[in-house]
């Protein structure tokens, strides 16, 4: 399972940035990657860094064997919170779809 990790101009992503959400990612995630080819996060920070409410935003995208990829996103004051709770969105999304699989 391909993860990659992405940031809008307004966040400042440095590799050991990165580097902790693909290991986040895998963490939560890695129990997928039999089913699931790629995983991309994209954060983005709306107000330009100003100190403003549910401004930083995280999506992530999957993409299961054989199916379109799923899309997920979170907003929050930071950018660990928005990430939190899309990575658990895309869990219970990933949850369904691999129910769904071993059901046919």
């Amino acid at each position: 399972m391909q993860i990659k990790v992405n940031t809008d101009n307004e966040v400042y992503g440095t590799e050991e940035f990165k580097e902790f959400y693909r290991s986040e990612v895998e963490r939560v995630l890695g129990r997928f990657d039999k089913y699931v080819t790629w995983i991309e996060v994209y954060f983005s920070d709306g107000s330009s860094n100003k100190d403003t409410l549910n401004d930083k935003k995280c999506v992530i995208e999957a993409r299961f064997k054989g199916l379109d990829p799923e899309h997920v996103s979170d907003q929050a004051d930071e950018l660990k919170p928005a990430f939190d709770g899309a990575v658990r969105k895309m869990r219970t999304v990933l949850d369904r779809l691999a129910e769904t699989r071993r059901n046919w």
